[in-house]
């Protein structure tokens, strides 16, 4: 036998069908664009953090030190109130020392790869045109283990470096930039020297920050350029494990003393953007499921107003307050269950036909980036059920405090 709110509860919502289906409506659409905007959120998120994360290394060890030495007189006086003026510090040599000892240390380990860099201004000199270029300088054999660079490849290839030691590879962007291709011939300066060099290959990741400035070219004949013969400035590190980087960026700094930094913190100031954008996100498609809690609640209140003779005969006859209250909190829970049920089918299928779509990424088969998770449904759920049962809880509340004699007599 069927429970007496249960029965009542369908029967109001049956009796006004169009303004049930309205808010079952509301719910579904607050749900499907939860689901399908948090889904292109994380996509974009998940694609852009693997760009950066894949196309660059996992930890970098630069030929700095986190913190400065202290000075000869501090140490031999701590307790000391010591002032030193007009001391000019001696030009250190930078570059990182033992690099090719800490190289092979870190290649010996388990899970890790790493390879020397000379990272280093350069300007690109084409038709009359200077481009100021960040030259890397790698090693086109080891720098292929520590970089997904070598699958961002449009034209040429990776390892063509080891086998032209005058070879460049530069960004696509750079290069419809400067209007050179394949096979072209640049003018590659520094202050100290200058050489020709040949174009071997073009990247594309899609950050234009790499694809604007990046001039990749042998380690060796960086340091040519550069006039700093067999020095390194930066150890590219890749790691099987992403989460051994924060621990053996630690590490390293605690056995050799040079900086070490780990893709968490050299990437912070993006990281913490994707998290501005998904609270962003969530309070706004969050707002439309309020909204739609709204779309309940007038439903309900409306009917507490016309039901209240009803509502005080049954009163009168002995049905308790809570059976009241749960005749309208079933209402809420069945409007906000069919919506967040049909919401989410709506919004798997939005996020499929959203990531049908070209992605502006400058590749024809790039589609935008979708990613639909069991904790994003979960998430619209929530929220959806809590609206629906938040804006029948409030007329719920007032249909079991009237007073039953007060209608009565009203209605009298």
């Amino acid at each position: 036998m069927t429970p007496l709110p249960l029965s009542i509860a369908f029967a109001h919502l049956f009796a006004r069908k169009r303004q049930s289906l309205v808010s079952i409506v509301g719910v579904t659409l607050g749900v499907a664009i939860f689901i399908a905007i948090g889904g292109l959120m994380n996509g974009f998120h998940g694609h852009f953090r693997s760009q950066l994360v894949e196309t660059n290394p996992h930890v970098v060890i630069s030929d700095e030190v986190r913190t400065a030495a202290p000075q000869p007189l501090t140490l031999l006086n701590p307790d000391g109130a010591v002032e030193v003026r007009r001391v000019v510090p001696r030009d250190p040599v930078r570059g990182i020392a033992g690099a090719s000892a800490m190289v092979d240390a870190l290649n010996a380990e388990q899970g890790v790869a790493a390879a020397p860099s000379l990272i280093g201004q350069v300007i690109v000199r084409r038709a009359g045109r200077d481009f100021a270029v960040t030259g890397i300088g790698v090693d086109p054999q080891r720098e292929m283990r520590v970089t997904d660079l070598v699958n961002n490849m449009v034209a040429g290839g990776f390892d063509a470096l080891a086998s032209d030691p005058n070879g460049l590879i530069l960004g696509r962007e750079l290069a419809d930039k400067m209007a050179v291709g394949l096979g072209d011939t640049v003018l590659v300066a520094t202050t100290a020297s200058q050489a020709r060099l040949k174009i071997v290959g073009l990247f594309h990741t899609g950050i234009d920050a790499e694809d604007q400035t990046w001039g990749i070219l042998s380690l060796s004949r960086q340091q040519a350029l550069q006039e700093r013969p067999r020095v390194v400035n930066q150890i590219h590190i890749r790691l099987a494990d992403l989460s051994r980087s924060i621990p053996l960026a630690e590490t390293i700094e605690r056995r050799w003393g040079f900086k070490s930094a780990p893709w968490e913190e050299t990437y912070a100031r993006v990281l913490d953007m994707f998290a501005l954008q998904d609270k962003i996100m969530f309070f706004t498609t969050a707002a439309i499921l309020v909204v739609a809690g709204f779309g309940i609640f007038n439903v309900i209140s409306t009917i507490v107003m016309e039901k209240a003779r009803d509502i005080a005969i049954m009163r009168s006859i002995g049905m308790p307050s809570g059976a009241v209250v749960a005749i309208f909190l079933i209402e809420g829970l069945a409007v906000g269950v069919v919506g967040v049920l049909l919401g989410c089918l709506a919004g798997w299928g939005l996020g499929a036909l959203i990531h049908m779509a070209p992605a502006p990424t400058g590749n024809p088969h790039d589609t935008l980036p979708m990613s639909l998770s069991a904790d994003l449904f979960g998430a619209a759920g929530l929220i959806g059920m809590a609206a629906s049962l938040a804006a029948a809880w409030l007329p719920a509340r007032r249909a079991a405090a009237a007073d039953p004699l007060s209608i009565i007599r009203g209605a009298a």
